[in-house]
């Protein structure tokens, strides 16, 4: 981020684990009374009934049921690199979307490199984007930081994005999204390079690749989630003040000394926002920190997630913020599971006391998470009505 301060050089922990992890400066859980799942399949609201003794669920489980109205008819967009589709570029398969959209817009994107920055605007929703796989449809760009943008000022991080979306429920399948600008070394300034931002609500990544080095993936705000894709990146290579789920990723890190996976941003003890790893693989070159506090009550959580060769000793950061180390405790859940033999053992750290902890305390791992109740299927979570 332009406003970090670079992680110290951790100790190298040499040990391969299967984890859940919270990284967390209060025990709020990341659920609220709004329905994803229900919205799409039956318009109905059903809250979460798990009880848990470490983290509090929501009172308020009385609201209105009311029908959510999604989008209406069908618009299919196609773009070819050289030629033979409705454009030649994806900037001006959106732009061609009028504002206010109420439809399904499915841009399909045949294979190739475009080398464009891509913005899709907040007053466009329901746009989908699918490639022919991650390996074969790629968006790049190269900016940087430190970079100076058209009104002569620096772009600072979260401009920096190849793509960037401020839309609600947009959706993405079997594509890449790349910033290719050099990875930097720790402590070097004005290098942070996105690869995609996104800051809308409700949107969905299937089968989608993120590559940069220094903050590759914005995960900024809004629900989000992310099944089946590839991650890649050195430091902070996720980051931001999402509510996401990241299920069945990998996670995989090219930092040359050290780095960290992820920085959350969340500020307040009542914000329902943090990132949930779910079945996820971590690979790559370490040590890292499988977290930093970016947040005063930053939350982020690993479960039944692999672990390489890569985690670096004490696990996480604290940003060097003087009211975590004064006035708040880091609070790690650390759920353990053996690879062959299931579950093992469930504990917290408070900084770095040891305290056990029972299973129904780990509540992280459904999409409750994100507000859904009841049950839906997962490829059409965010309520586009678009099959992906």
């Amino acid at each position: 981020m332009a406003t970090s301060s670079d992680p110290q050089t951790p100790i190298f922990f040499n040990k391969k684990l299967s984890i859940l992890v919270l990284l967390m400066l209060s025990s709020h859980i990341l659920t609220d009374d709004i329905s994803l799942l229900s919205q799409v399949e039956a318009a109905r609201h059903h809250p979460p009934t798990a009880e848990s003794s470490l983290f509090h669920q929501s009172s308020n489980s009385t609201k209105r049921h009311q029908k959510w109205v999604g989008p209406s008819g069908f618009l299919s967009i196609t773009v070819a690199l050289h030629g033979g589709a409705d454009f030649t570029s994806v900037q001006a398969a959106v732009d061609s979307v009028p504002e206010n959209n109420t439809k399904n817009v499915v841009i399909q994107i045949s294979a190739g490199c475009y080398k464009e920055k891509v913005v899709v605007p907040q007053m466009k929703p329901y746009i989908t984007f699918i490639g022919e796989g991650m390996n074969s449809t790629m968006i790049e760009w190269h900016d940087r930081a430190s970079d100076r943008g058209a009104n002569g000022e620096q772009l600072r991080t979260y401009r920096t994005a190849s793509v960037t979306v401020y839309a609600n429920f947009f959706k993405a399948k079997n594509i890449s999204f790349k910033n290719t600008a050099p990875a930097p070394l720790p402590g070097m300034e004005g290098r942070q390079a996105a690869a995609f931002r996104i800051s809308g609500d409700k949107a969905y990544f299937s089968g989608c690749g993120f590559y940069g080095a220094q903050d590759t993936l914005c995960d900024d705000a809004g629900r989000h989630y992310f099944k089946n894709c590839y991650i890649q990146g050195s430091i902070d290579f996720i980051f931001g003040n999402g509510r996401s789920m990241y299920k069945d990723c990998q996670l995989h890190s090219i930092a040359k000394r050290f780095g960290s996976i992820a920085a959350q941003d969340r500020n307040w003890p009542d914000e329902k926002t943090g990132f949930s790893f779910v079945n996820c693989r971590v690979t790559g070159s370490g040590p890292l920190y499988v977290g930093r506090a970016m947040g005063q009550y930053s939350r982020i959580v690993y479960s039944y997630t692999y672990f390489d060769d890569v985690v670096a000793h004490g696990g996480w950061d604290d940003w060097d913020h003087t009211s975590n180390k004064n006035k708040y405790k880091l609070q790690i859940l650390f759920f353990s599971f053996s690879i062959y033999k299931g579950v093992k053992e469930c504990r917290t750290f408070y900084s770095y006391k040891l305290i056990l902890l029972t299973k129904q305390d780990c509540v992280f791992r459904s999409l409750q998470m994100l507000g859904a109740g009841g049950g839906g299927r997962e490829g059409r979570v965010m309520g586009t009505g678009a099959r992906v």
